[in-house]
Parts: C-alpha cells; sequence; structure tokens
C-alpha cells in the first residue's frame, strides 16, 4: 500500500508529507484548495506530462516521492518480472521534474518515466474525474474483459495476435505481386540490371576492407616517395650537387688556409664532420629510396576497383555483405516474378492457410471471452446492486466485425436496464453520468481483486449522486477499503463519513503567497468536516449533531440524542 506521499515545489504546494494508512483515505477540503493537485502529483509518477507552469513560483524544481510498503505476493512476482526488488517490502518511486527535464529513480536507482509507469501501475490504479466516459467506447469494454479473464483469455489473446501478424504479411506479399504483366517486365528488367551489375563486380566478403587498406599503403607510400626525392634534390644525394657539393668545397677552402690560422683550422675540421654526416645521409636516403617501391599501374587498378565498389555500395549498401544480401533478396523477387503463376498460386494456399488458422484463433479467443463475460455480468450485477441499481439488468452482447484485427473479430457491447420491464441497451444511451461513474466504481473494484492491486484511487468518484444512492457508494468503498488500501477525493459528508483516515486540504494565503497543506484531522475536527460538509460554512449544534451521528452510523454504532 501506499504509505508516504512526499510533494515539493507543486503549483501551490509548497511541501506537503502524507502518511496514509490501510483501508478508506479520505480526502476533503474546499473547491480549490488543491485537492486535484495532490492527485495531479500522483499522476505524474504514472507519466504523466510535466509543464513549466506546474512548478512552483520562484522554485528550481518539483518534486515527488511516493513509498509503498509491498506485501502482496502477486505484487512481488509482478515487479520481479520487471527486475526491481523492494527493499525491506518497501518501493520508492520519485520524481524531480526541472524545466525541460526530469530525474527519475527507483529505490535511488535512476531509471526512465515508462519503466517507472509499468511499477506504478503494478501498485496503483487511479480512477480520474473523467475517465468512466471511456467505459462508453466498444473498445474500452474489449479491454475491461481481457483484464478481468487474462488468465483465461491470455494465451488464446496471444495466439490471435501472432495469427493476425502471419495473415497480414501474407496479404502484404499478395498486395506486392499483384501487378500487370507491362509493370511485371518492367520490374523484372530492373532487377535483372541491378543483379548483372552486381554479379559482375564479383565481389568477395571483406574485399572492401583489404582494398581500403591496400589505398591508404600506396597513398603513404607515393608521398614518401615523393617527400624522399625532393630532399635527396636539396641534399645532392646520388648526384654530387646541392647541399653535399657545397659543404664539400667549403671544406677544401678551409683545409687550404688551416695551416696559416689555427682558428680556420679548427672549422675546417667541424665542417669535415658535417661533410661526413651529410655524406652518410646522403647515401642512406639513397637506400631508402631504392628500398620503397611503388607501381602506378597497381596503384591505379586498386582506385579503380574501390571507386567501384563504393558506386554499388552507394546504391545496395553499407558493405559488401549488406550488398550482397541486397542481392540475394531481389533474386528471390526476380524468381518469384519470374515464376509469376507459381508463386501466385503459392501465396493464395500461403493466405488461405493464414485465414484458416486466423479464423480458428479468432474463435478460440471468442469463446473463452464468452466464457469469461459471463462470469463478469454476474460481478457487474452483483456491484451494481450494491451501489443502489435496484432493478437492473446487464448484459454483455458479442458481435462479429466484418474485418479481423489483432484483437480477434468480436465486437462488445455493455448494455444495462435500470427500470423494471425496459430491455438493456447501451450504456450511452441509457445511463447518466452519476450512474456511469457507480458502474465504474462496481468494475474497478472487480478488476482490482482479481488483479490483486493493493492500493486503488478516485478521484470524485461521487460526481452527479446524493441521498440513498450516496450512502450505498460509502457503503461500497468501506466495504472495498476491507481489502485494498483507499485514496477518494470527494464531497460528499456520507463517503468521508467512513473513512478510516480523514485529511484536509487547505489553502493559506498572506496577500502575496498561497500555499496548499494537508494535515490528518482527529475525532472532533472530522465531525466538524463533516458538517462543513453537510451545511457549508454555518456550523450550528444541529449540523454537528448529524454529523456526529453520521459517523458513528458509519462505524456501526447507535446514534446518541445529545451528542455534538
Amino acid at each position: 500500500m501506499l504509505v508516504n506521499l512526499h510533494v515539493k515545489n507543486l503549483a501551490l504546494i509548497e511541501e506537503a508529507e502524507v502518511e496514509f494508512g490501510p483501508g478508506l483515505n479520505i480526502l476533503t477540503g474546499e473547491t480549490g484548495a488543491g485537492k486535484s493537485i495532490l492527485l495531479g502529483s500522483i499522476q505524474l509518477i504514472l507519466g504523466g506530462k510535466m509543464t513549466r507552469s506546474m512548478i512552483r513560483a520562484n522554485a528550481d524544481y518539483a518534486l515527488v516521492e511516493l513509498l509503498f510498503q509491498v506485501e502482496n505476493q502477486a505484487a512481488c512476482e509482478a515487479l520481479k518480472a520487471l527486475d526491481l526488488e523492494p527493499e525491506d517490502g518497501q518501493i520508492l518511486l520519485s520524481r524531480k521534474m526541472m524545466e525541460g527535464r526530469s530525474i527519475n529513480k527507483i529505490n535511488g536507482q535512476t531509471t526512465t518515466v515508462g519503466r517507472m509507469k509499468e511499477a506504478a501501475a503494478v501498485l496503483l490504479d487511479i480512477h480520474g474525474q473523467h475517465e468512466h466516459q471511456s467505459l462508453l467506447y466498444p473498445d474500452r469494454q474489449l479491454q475491461i474483459l481481457d483484464a478481468f479473464g487474462k488468465e483465461e483469455i491470455g494465451t488464446a489473446a496471444e495466439s490471435t495476435a501472432e495469427a493476425f501478424k502471419k495473415y497480414r504479411t501474407c496479404v502484404a506479399k499478395m498486395k506486392a505481386l499483384d501487378m500487370d504483366a507491362e509493370t511485371r517486365s518492367r520490374e523484372i528488367a530492373y532487377l535483372e540490371f541491378e543483379l548483372g551489375e552486381i554479379e559482375k563486380a564479383a565481389l568477395k566478403d571483406g574485399e572492401d576492407e583489404q582494398l581500403e587498406a591496400a589505398f591508404r599503403r600506396m597513398s603513404s607510400s607515393q608521398k614518401i616517395r615523393e617527400a624522399l626525392s625532393e630532399a635527396a634534390a636539396l641534399t645532392g644525394a646520388g648526384e654530387g650537387s646541392g647541399a653535399s657539393m657545397a659543404v664539400s668545397q667549403a671544406c677544401r677552402v678551409l683545409r687550404s688556409v688551416g695551416s696559416m690560422d689555427p682558428e680556420a683550422e679548427g672549422l675546417a675540421r667541424s665542417l669535415e664532420e658535417i661533410d661526413s654526416l651529410l655524406t652518410d645521409f646522403c647515401r642512406e636516403l639513397s637506400a631508402c629510396m631504392d628500398d620503397l617501391q611503388f607501381d602506378e599501374e597497381d596503384f591505379y587498378q586498386v582506385s579503380r576497383r574501390l571507386d567501384m565498389i563504393n558506386g554499388l555500395k552507394s546504391r545496395y549498401g553499407q558493405s559488401v555483405p549488406q550488398i550482397l544480401a541486397y542481392a540475394d533478396r531481389q533474386q528471390a523477387r526476380l524468381n518469384d516474378l519470374m515464376g509469376y503463376e507459381q508463386t501466385l498460386e503459392e501465396l493464395k494456399n500461403e493466405q488461405r492457410a493464414a485465414r484458416g488458422e486466423l479464423d480458428r484463433a479468432c474463435r478460440e479467443l471468442s469463446e473463452r471471452r464468452r466464457a469469461c463475460a459471463r462470469e463478469l455480468e454476474e460481478k457487474i450485477l452483483a456491484g451494481l446492486k450494491d451501489l443502489n441499481f435496484a432493478d437492473v439488468k446487464f448484459a454483455i452482447r458479442f458481435s462479429k466485425r466484418k474485418t479481423y484485427s489483432e484483437n480477434g473479430f468480436d465486437e462488445i457491447s455493455y448494455e444495462i436496464s435500470t427500470n423494471p420491464g425496459a430491455a438493456p441497451g447501451p450504456l450511452a444511451d441509457i445511463v447518466s453520468g452519476g450512474e456511469l461513474s457507480r458502474i465504474m466504481l462496481a468494475i474497478k473494484a472487480i478488476l482490482a481483486d482479481k488483479d490483486q492491486i493493493e492500493t486503488l484511487i478516485f478521484d470524485e468518484i461521487d460526481t452527479g449522486i446524493s441521498g440513498r444512492t450516496a450512502q450505498k457508494v460509502s457503503e461500497k468503498m468501506a466495504l472495498i477499503g476491507r481489502n485494498h488500501q483507499i485514496l477518494c477525493i470527494t464531497h460528499l459528508p456520507q463517503i468521508a463519513a467512513m473513512a478510516d483516515y480523514h485529511f484536509e486540504i487547505e489553502k493559506h494565503t498572506d496577500g502575496e503567497t498561497t500555499v496548499t497543506q494537508i494535515h490528518l484531522l482527529d475525532e472532533e475536527s472530522s465531525i466538524r468536516e463533516l458538517a462543513r460538509l453537510l451545511s457549508g460554512a454555518s456550523l450550528t449544534e444541529a449540523v454537528l449533531r448529524n454529523a456526529a451521528e453520521m459517523k458513528r452510523l458509519a462505524k456501526g454504532g447507535q446514534p446518541a440524542e445529545n451528542d455534538v
């Protein structure tokens, strides 16, 4: 269950921390106090979109943290399937939101919004103010049925989806092959041209890499040879000219005067060493040039082959293996076109077989759905009677779609009658908004029991109801609260009176800033809040007595004559 909610810098909430308990947790407050903000914070953990306007004014970020105590074995197994392990039986989901980005964590480990949404879906189910409207759509009705019967329906649904995928592939093949003789002739000619070009190239796996390496080596050899040749021309290596000749001549000149001047003799000896080193350099340079072989013809052939392969890459693939794989696909396509009549007949047979397999899978899925639908009908009918639908009839009608889909060929309609003697009709034609919300409440309770979801959140499920119906809804909420934790935002005192934990949401302002706060009410404060819900701002002794009596009756006690 959800044991702790921490919100910071979100809209009107500066910082709030709430510890929820088991059973029925009721949240009440004046209109505009911030009840929707609190619920919105939880929806952010479920992957809701964040906007800059949601971050509190003058704050750099907003933070939402939900701490769950996981005791349900089914929830533990579902989390394990997501590679998530509760730490000391707890899961902490946190989302820190800044402008343009968010940081999402599960038990302190950074994760994605999608992964956190998957984890949250295991732990809680949330029903917003307008979600019950989705119940009017056949697709949503089918989703509910499949969710209810997933253990019985699951394998058949998977088989149907796989059969539909196979059938759709066959249809696509048939469509691709469907062409007139002229179009087929043009495509054959084009395929033959492509295959001829690839075949003529006689490609070998890895050849492009070998050629690129050889090209780089030869290109480098040419540049090195050009550099060596220029150095040889400047130094005179092998030619008796250039720097070598000039140094030798300088040596002779200095030696001729060396006996006349000791300093000139020293310079002559230094220059003789340079002459010796330069002679050795020229000899080594000549040897290096002799060893460096470069064949212009080889370089031309390598360059030409590489250009041809790169041209094929630009048209058929990024590597030799990709080009050869492309050729195999085109050859298969050419074979199909060359043997058009035979291929067409084979595809027709394949499509007939796939359609037959799909039809069998759809029928199996439909049979299992119908069996689950009968059980779901009974449960929804029982739930509706608990919610003050006295003379109600409920049925799930099946019809067959004209086309197949990955969900089979079933089209269903939830039909209801709320008046004696009236035949059941589609929900959209029969029920009001308040009735629709009660139907969704019944369904949510059924699915929660089926999936063993511990925490259910309802946002104003009481819209459009009052009086005896409101009392029935409150009793139903209390009943669900025996096996699940419920968080319910309400404005009806009948529901609020049933609270195991009653929280009040208040808005305060000092004239410059406005903040929303939430706090747990004690018994006396809860009665005063019930009185406010009953009569508004004027809390008379009579209203307070009514609130106290309502609270006592909700706990199964007897009213006291003079209790305030």
